[in-house]
């Protein structure tokens, strides 16, 4: 039996029998790993909090074959913000539900688990707008998965002005008269088109790093999620995973 030492977040618990718990971790190496915590639901486990979900911390794990078994656990950060905002809370889930579908193991995931970690420290520790945020995760996502736009020129006749609409069916963005055909092209204005070039090509640190009037942040975010729902073939909705997440998982609160 081998082990090894990682550092990941939480991304889905399940509870086994009466005091355990099988986990999902997202790692920077690994990729998506399920891990057995035995005895992490008891009150006074060492493992309690660390096994929580959304806490993000370092593992000692057992390997045997593929299946690992939780050792020891030390918190690095639990977004406490998140678990006592239900707001927060409900974004948070949304975009873990996403992050849960397009990881898989043995995935080097670092940008990935760093742009979860980046945007969960946003929805936690600042009043930035949660669509806002979203919309910004979604759209960066979508270039470390492999679905950057082209925002350089015309995606049809390669214009390099009078971009005013994103093709959701031809990758990019699209000026008026060859969108003319394009029933899924959807307009937006400068301040839009200017933040999504922005997200995509600015440092993974510095993505957050802007403002928006009220309707560029709603036109950015109709972009994000059509956008990310046409390239995964999922249709994501905030409310239904709400519930659905509620339905399955109880959540521990501890307070210090």
């Amino acid at each position: 039996m081998k082990q090894i030492k990682v550092n990941g977040i939480i991304i889905a618990e399940n509870n086994m029998g009466d005091f355990d718990k099988m986990l999902t971790i997202l790692t920077p190496n690994l990729g998506k790993i399920g891990c057995s915590a035995k005895g992490s639901r008891r009150p006074k486990s060492l493992l309690l909090s660390g096994t929580q979900f959304l806490c993000f911390g370092e593992y000692m794990l057992f390997k045997s074959q593929d299946t690992y078994t939780m050792n020891s656990c030390e918190t690095i950060e639990m977004f406490y913000n998140i678990r006592t905002d239900l707001d927060k809370l409900t974004y948070a889930s949304y975009i873990t539900k996403i992050i849960n579908d397009v990881t898989t193991e043995n995935q080097n995931s670092f940008n990935t688990l760093k742009l979860f970690l980046n945007t969960l420290y946003m929805i936690s520790e600042t009043d930035k707008d949660l669509d806002f945020i979203t919309g910004i995760f979604k759209m960066r996502l979508l270039k470390i998965l492999g679905f950057t736009p082209n925002v350089n020129e015309c995606v049809c006749c390669k214009l390099k002005e009078k971009l005013e609409y994103f093709s959701i069916k031809d990758n990019g963005f699209k000026c008026l008269a060859c969108s003319r055909q394009d029933t899924s092209a959807l307009e937006m204005s400068d301040p839009t088109k200017n933040s999504i070039i922005y997200i995509l090509k600015s440092d993974p640190k510095k993505i957050f790093s802007f403002e928006l009037s009220e309707n560029c942040r709603k036109e950015l975010e109709l972009i994000s999620n059509i956008y990310l729902n046409e390239k995964l073939e999922k249709e994501y909705r905030i409310e239904k995973l709400f519930l659905n997440y509620f339905q399955s998982v109880k959540f521990i609160y501890i307070i210090n």
